[in-house]
């Protein structure tokens, strides 16, 4: 009974807030003359902050047309704009800037949901060792990070040299699909010294040289080495998961000026796993067991960082200046 009436009062207590929040809005518009979308677009200035204000207020329209506006097909956000503003009662030739504003905000909504589909798509694609184009992307990684050491067969323990778990990467690509190859690739294709240079400090010396007290002394590496490939496929589904979660939006939104795109979610893998590599070295675990341990607190760093409605990842892929004046 007492389970019932607390459920009770929850829905009576979200109903009275759903109807008295409407009220508000009635009353500040007749107040502003403005509805809520112009009052965010003329207040507030554009990313995240902006872009994340005119999808919950969308989503949270009881106008149907309005609530689907988020999901449309790219071709369509011009004819939705004319919606919204006919629906508004807005006059476009009075507000020739809020059309802008809200186009390039819902851009980017529709942006990170189609950039969901695609990365899902290669997340499920499976490394095919028939496929031409994939057997390709697999040996242009090997020559990105080992230039100077040529391959000398597609079967090898070379592969352990660049952090695969045996003589064969395709099995590694299991978990993430060709999302974690074509990251890697990127990252050593793109970004090839910083990718090399994780690589490097990776792999740490052998231990069979020095005595653990010898080790601890002369702090010969500080940090406990990791595999290069397997710690990059991880941290692509950390990527993957802040995408899916929609943590990433605050990123997105304040770097890409129009829809992210797989670039976008590619630049930010780079990023990820140079701030990885120096969280791992500052963490100094005491061997490789403490991977899962260090990857959450990582996770978390990040997470928090998210929340921050000004915070960019990679302020280097920043917007355009010219969405400082939409």
């Amino acid at each position: 009974a007492s389970s019932f009436a607390r459920m009770f009062v929850q829905v009576c207590l979200y109903f009275y807030c759903k109807c008295l929040w409407r009220c508000l809005k009635f009353v500040v518009r007749k107040l502003t003359g403005q509805c809520e979308l112009q009052r965010i677009c003329y207040n507030t200035k554009p990313g995240a902050a902006r872009t994340m204000k005119i999808e919950a207020s969308l989503k949270g329209s009881k106008s149907k047309r309005l609530q689907t506006s988020v999901n449309v097909h790219p071709d369509a956000i011009e004819k939705t704009i004319d919606d919204i503003m006919e629906l508004k009662r807005i006059n476009p030739d009075i507000n020739p800037q809020l059309g802008v504003s809200l186009q390039a905000c819902l851009l980017q909504i529709v942006g990170y949901r189609n950039l969901i589909a695609e990365v899902e798509k290669l997340r499920r694609e499976p490394y095919d060792s028939e496929n031409p184009q994939h057997e390709e992307m697999l040996l242009k990684l090997w020559k990105c990070l080992k230039p100077n050491s040529p391959l000398k067969a597609r079967i090898s323990k070379q592969w352990c040299e660049i952090g695969f778990q045996g003589d064969d990467p395709k099995t590694d690509f299991r978990g993430m699909g060709l999302l974690g190859l074509y990251n890697l690739v990127y990252f050593a294709e793109w970004d090839t010294e910083i990718a090399q240079q994780v690589l490097s400090d990776s792999l740490h010396p052998k231990y069979s040289q020095l005595s653990k007290a010898e080790w601890e002394k002369k702090k010969f590496d500080k940090a406990i080495g990791y595999s290069f490939a397997i710690v990059g496929i991880n941290i692509t589904d950390l990527a993957y998961n802040l995408l899916v979660s929609g943590a990433l939006k605050t990123h997105f939104y304040n770097v890409a000026p129009e829809a992210p795109t797989l670039t976008h979610f590619q630049q930010t893998f780079c990023y990820l796993m140079h701030e990885f590599h120096k969280f791992w070295i500052d963490e100094d675990p005491l061997d490789i067991m403490e991977f899962n341990r260090v990857r959450e607190k990582f996770y978390k760093r990040i997470l928090r960082q998210l929340q921050n409605p000004e915070m960019a990842l990679c302020p280097h892929f920043a917007a355009s200046e010219s969405l400082i004046n939409m």
